[in-house]
């Protein structure tokens, strides 16, 4: 079967085919690290982590690069806001550097809950300066840059005269700078109000500074994936992914600055995940509707009705494709939780079963193997591969009620199903809670308890049964000097 994927650039799916196979290079926008990561956040991260995950399944060799923005993203595109992350640090009276180093652990510890894959590589912005200043000496080599008091800009007029600045998000230029014509303030250096920053002078206040060429000062934002991207995947890959919401301006900057400076568009595919919304509103902090992951963990948030655990936020979005939007809702997570569950029980009953017929293989068996994968094939569309899955739900719960035969085959095809989509490719995983795992603690010391007691009469035969009892379940045992110990 071939692999179809969306690509944003040509506007259709297109058979995925990779500049060197078996290899393949995947470029992803992480996180700008100044606050707590939300559920926009885990969206974009478990899209490309089902992206990751399909394409090691399907035999190639991965290279994926996510990066690390901790330093020169501004707060708006006039390029004369504040960077986000010297807000958040002057706020907390800290380094920028310490800003950055907590709210990293904080994502990959929220990233590490939804059982989201580590890329191959995790460059941070601020690490890669040299290689930033590189590609602005390119820029201004060619004449599509310029400097203006110790700045540099991009010129994007000059750009679209030889190309297309719009080719991505489809924005027609004459459109932006009539839109941008009566909001210069800020912008005075540039020649013309849609020019980007490449490098930005420091202000005295600006704490995170390097010297170059032109200033002492620090990257603009769009110009470290173009940088990073290059030195971990060459200077044109396979897939660049991220959010929606970065499609414009940032990766129709990075496709105009890497071809620049490349000499070639940077990569084959563009794919971007769709956006979270609530009550059909795009969820966001000025908003007041946006919730970060461990308020989903906790419960602690007003939009809340209960804690859920990460994997049902996963599930929640695995069940949407994701160049859909997906609303938000107590109610739709609560069934994904419902689903999950029976998802998980199922492939935990599925471990029991033993063949109750010799032959005639279940036809509809293999055809739910077929159509999930294909489904995974057609542009990674889980929601229609999650209902192949519920079928195959439906079949074990009837063959362990005895309403239903199964033969050997069609046993492993079930299992190789479960352990190879529901595991290895979307990522989900039996989970407790902790009130779960508090009362699987009580019961076990309980039956233990018991269990000593029938040791303590010499009631062998009882003790024997527990303990065999126990090992069915998946619970081992071991008698030491000190009492018993037990494991799952």
């Amino acid at each position: 079967m071939t692999f179809t994927i969306y690509s944003t650039l040509s506007r259709k799916k297109e058979v995925f085919e990779p500049l060197n196979p078996p290899y393949a290079g995947m470029y992803v926008c992480g996180p700008t690290v100044y606050g707590d990561p939300h559920l926009g956040h885990a969206r974009s991260a478990i899209t490309f982590d089902l992206l990751f995950r399909y394409l090691t399944f399907l035999g190639y060799k991965v290279r994926y690069v996510r990066n690390i923005t901790d330093v020169g993203h501004l707060e708006n595109d006039s390029d004369s806001g504040d960077d986000k992350l010297l807000k958040k640090a002057r706020l907390e009276q800290l380094e920028p550097m310490e800003v950055a180093k907590y709210y990293t652990d904080r994502y990959h510890d929220m990233m590490d809950a939804l059982n989201v894959r580590r890329p191959s590589i995790e460059p941070n912005a601020s690490g890669h300066i040299m290689e930033q200043i590189e590609m602005v000496k390119q820029i201004l080599d060619t004449g599509f840059a310029y400097v203006v008091n110790g700045s540099v800009y991009f010129d994007v007029i000059k750009y679209n005269s030889r190309h297309h600045y719009g080719i991505l998000s489809g924005r027609i230029l004459d459109d932006l700078l009539s839109a941008t014509r009566d909001n210069l303030e800020g912008q005075e250096e540039k020649h013309n109000s849609v020019d980007f920053a490449l490098w930005k002078k420091a202000q005295p206040e600006h704490i995170m500074r390097w010297k170059s060429p032109w200033s002492e000062g620090f990257p603009g934002w769009h110009l470290e994936c173009s940088a990073m991207g290059r030195k971990y995947l060459g200077d044109q890959f396979d897939i660049h992914g991220g959010g929606m919401d970065l499609l414009f301006p940032h990766h129709e900057s990075e496709i105009a600055q890497s071809e620049i400076a490349n000499g070639k568009q940077p990569c084959r595919y563009w794919m971007h995940n769709n956006m979270i919304t609530v009550n059909g509103q795009k969820m966001g902090k000025s908003l007041g509707n946006s919730i970060m992951l461990e308020e989903f963990f906790t419960g602690n948030h007003k939009l809340l009705e209960q804690a859920y655990n990460p994997m049902t936020v996963r599930f929640f979005i695995l069940q949407a494709h994701y160049r859909s939007t997906l609303d938000f809702s107590n109610e739709a997570l609560q069934a994904a939780e419902k689903g999950l569950k029976r998802l998980m029980q199922a492939a935990k009953t599925l471990e029991n079963i033993q063949p109750t017929a010799s032959i005639n293989d279940n036809e509809n068996i293999k055809n739910i193997e077929k159509e999930c994968y294909e489904a995974l094939n057609d542009d990674l569309n889980t929601p229609i591969a999650i209902s192949q899955l519920f079928e195959a739900v439906r079949i074990i719960n009837s063959v362990a009620d005895k309403k239903e035969k199964i033969n050997a085959n069609d046993i492993v095809i079930l299992k190789n199903l479960f352990k190879n989509v529901v595991v290895d490719i979307l990522g989900l995983k039996a989970e407790q809670n902790n009130n779960q795992s508090e009362l699987l603690n009580n019961l076990v010391k309980m039956i233990l308890d018991v269990r000593q007691q029938s040791k303590d009469k010499k009631d062998w035969a009882s003790s024997d049964k527990i303990r065999d009892e126990l090992v069915k379940l998946g619970i081992r045992i071991k008698d030491t000097k000190e009492g018993t110990d037990w494991e799952i």
